[in-house]
């Protein structure tokens, strides 16, 4: 009686530790579900794309050392050590890629700065190969100056922290186990606007994105040959949230907020929208009046 008590308690337990795997699973495929098609060439947040755009485009500058990585983080790896850093180390791009896409390139007018070096040689090329031109045409050709912005964009990814939250679940009955572990990581990303005019910081946002990553894992084992041998079979997989996705996603978050805040203080701002009134023909004006 006692051990048929104790295999009805074995398996009350199985089953509904069978039941948290599947609320387990669920959770994170349904978190994952949408990375299989994701694409990092793709903008991450709508909201930034379908952004109303400004009737003056702002013209701005991210210079390489305005915008950097100032975690200092590893990739992590409890088995050896690892010299990768966690994150990219030009976020800048990153930002670059953000501003320009902003309201599907007509929010923003970005212009070169990390290529500055290069930009000027190739302009000091043009005017040393007009001015040795036997053509007097080419001679008098004037090269535009070069955009100048009026604010610049800096800021930092300032923070990465690892193991936030971890935990798992797991069962086992008979030589037939399951087990599921997960992890979170966070990144935070600061920007300022800065007036190139004055200097004045004029807005500062700061956003956090989570990393997810979870594993789940399988094993069997049997005792043969009267118990003196063993035999295990184990299986497992796991699934690791794009760290580069997660960057772009709480960088274009910032960008948004830097827009949202910029239109709250007026530092630019939309055209209206006008809806078209349906046109009133004379019969139509006849009619209003009676």
């Amino acid at each position: 009686m006692e051990q048929l008590l104790k295999l009805r308690f074995l398996l009350v337990l199985l089953l509904s530790s069978c039941s948290i795997f599947n609320q387990y699973e669920d959770t994170y495929e349904q978190r994952f579900k949408s990375k299989d098609i994701v694409q990092i060439s793709e903008l991450q947040s709508i909201e930034l794309a379908s952004v109303l755009k400004p009737i003056i485009k702002p013209v701005v500058a991210v210079y390489p050392s305005s915008f950097t990585d100032q975690t200092g983080q590893r990739k992590s790896n409890s088995e050896f050590a690892l010299f990768s850093t966690a994150i990219t180390q030009q976020p800048n791009a990153l930002l670059i890629r953000a501003l320009k896409h902003a309201g599907n390139g007509d929010f923003f007018t970005v212009v070169e700065r990390v290529g500055l070096d290069n930009l000027t040689k190739e302009r000091q090329l043009i005017r040393s190969a007009r001015e040795q031109s036997s053509s007097e045409e080419d001679k008098r050709k004037v090269l535009r100056p070069l955009l100048f912005a009026g604010v610049l964009i800096e800021g930092a990814v300032i923070s990465y922290e690892s193991n936030l939250a971890t935990g798992g679940i797991g069962a086992r009955y008979l030589g037939i186990g399951s087990s599921i572990q997960y992890r979170e990581d966070s990144v935070t990303v600061t920007l300022r606007m800065v007036s190139v005019a004055t200097g004045e910081i004029l807005i500062e946002v700061m956003t956090e994105k989570t990393i997810f990553s979870y594993g789940k894992s399988e094993d069997v084992f049997r005792f043969i040959e009267m118990g003196t041998e063993l035999v295990e079979v184990e299986l497992g997989n796991s699934r690791n949230e794009s760290t580069t996705i997660a960057l772009m996603k709480s960088i274009e978050s910032a960008v948004l907020e830097l827009i949202n805040v910029g239109y709250d203080r007026s530092f630019w701002k939309h055209e209206e929208i006008k809806i078209d009134e349906p046109s009133c023909d004379d019969d139509c004006i006849d009619n209003i009046r009676g």
